[in-house]
């Protein structure tokens, strides 16, 4: 699974574009301000109708346009072709296209277009809050687990009956009972995907990352969310007085987190810049295998400023790694000389120079 074709408008300082990416490896070069950013930004717009770099649409939309869009054509694993297009107004609205027709949801693009992101705010994943890792994890669980989206659906909905009822304390004790039950059935099925999402990745993770930097003493361990040796039922219980008083539930798969430590410590507080980034970037080309054995269709992986924080011999085995995911790749550097050489003769590479928010192909994969 590639994009074959990608067309952008009205995206940040982008000039209206078209090109044609490599099925493999992309390295998009210029100066710093050029729009590299903003190319890999319209690509996880179609794949996820929201920005990496914004929460708000405004600093998205190109100024005096009202509109923003990303069309771009997939190549599936399975053969033929889909035709994705995401527009997002100023206003805050958003249209989704698949094929010609209009998408319900931001899910039915993911799932067509799997896309993950290594840039400089990667180690937040470390040292952000737990909702980040709940993500980072819901989105490989989502991947692998064709059941898991339903069941996050009747999670989030049984959630947040409960929390209504315990600010307003509208419902009465049989419907505060039911939802209490859907909510413990859902969690349990929730946290049984997520237990064998974590089975997989770990050693997928630990062969990774040695591949990359060597860590004694780093392990990665899941906590569900509430005490692994009580029923959750039993917890709601004893802390309904003070999920009362909060207002919200305490317990559940929504605290769920990823830990990552050395020995007795949190990892973040231990690493460097630069081997936190190593650590992020060994947890998401672990999904990525996960996703490619689970699925035909690969991840296509945002790689902005690869370079940075890396010396020479982490960044040629960070690349490697990523050539031997045989999926496509998108990668910006300043200069393009640390990038262009040491892929395999094998691998088609494709040079896109960025420059005052135009893109031109300087080398062509197929030469």
């Amino acid at each position: 699974m590639s994009l074959t074709r990608v067309t952008v408008t009205a995206v940040r300082n982008l000039h209206p574009v078209t090109f044609s990416p490599s099925p493999r490896i992309n390295i998009l070069y210029g100066a710093n301000g050029s729009g590299k950013t903003s190319v890999l930004e319209a690509i996880h717009l179609l794949g996820l109708a929201r920005s990496f770099r914004s929460t708000r649409l405004v600093p998205i939309i190109q100024h005096e346009q009202a509109t923003a869009t990303v069309f771009g054509q997939v190549e599936l694993a399975e053969g033929g072709h889909s035709n994705l297009g995401i527009s997002r107004e100023r206003q805050g609205d958003f249209t989704i296209r698949i094929d010609g027709q209009n998408a319900r949801s931001a899910a039915q693009l993911a799932q067509i277009l799997p896309l993950q992101l290594i840039n400089p705010d990667s180690f937040r994943l470390l040292e952000g809050a737990p909702k980040i890792r709940r993500q980072f994890l819901d989105w490989g669980v989502f991947h692998v687990e064709p059941r898991f989206m339903s069941t996050w659906q009747r999670l989030q909905k049984a959630l947040k009956q409960r929390n209504s009822w315990l600010r307003h304390g509208t419902l009465d004790v049989p419907s505060q009972a039911a939802w209490d039950r859907e909510l413990c059935l859902a969690s349990a099925e929730i946290d049984e995907y997520r237990r064998a999402y974590i089975k997989a990745l770990k050693p997928v993770f630990e062969e990774t990352l040695a591949e990359l930097v060597k860590l004694d003493g780093l392990t990665l361990s899941y906590y569900r969310g509430w005490d692994r040796d009580r029923e959750l039922a039993d917890v709601l219980a004893g802390s309904l007085l003070r999920d009362q008083q909060m207002g919200h539930t305490q317990a559940g798969p929504q605290r769920a987190d990823l830990r990552l430590r050395m020995g007795a410590h949190n990892a973040a507080d231990i690493l460097s810049r630069g081997q936190q980034k190593l650590v992020v970037c060994a947890l998401r080309i672990a999904q990525g295998h996960l996703v490619g054995q689970a699925r035909r269709g690969q991840c296509i992986y945002l790689v902005d400023d690869l370079p940075s924080e890396l010396d020479e011999h982490h960044r040629r085995a960070l690349c490697r790694l990523l050539e031997e995911l045989r999926c496509q790749v998108f990668i910006t550097c300043v200069d393009q000389e640390l990038l262009r050489e040491g892929w395999q003769t094998e691998t088609p590479v494709a040079l896109f120079h960025v420059e005052h928010g135009s893109i031109t192909q300087t080398h062509d994969h197929r030469e």
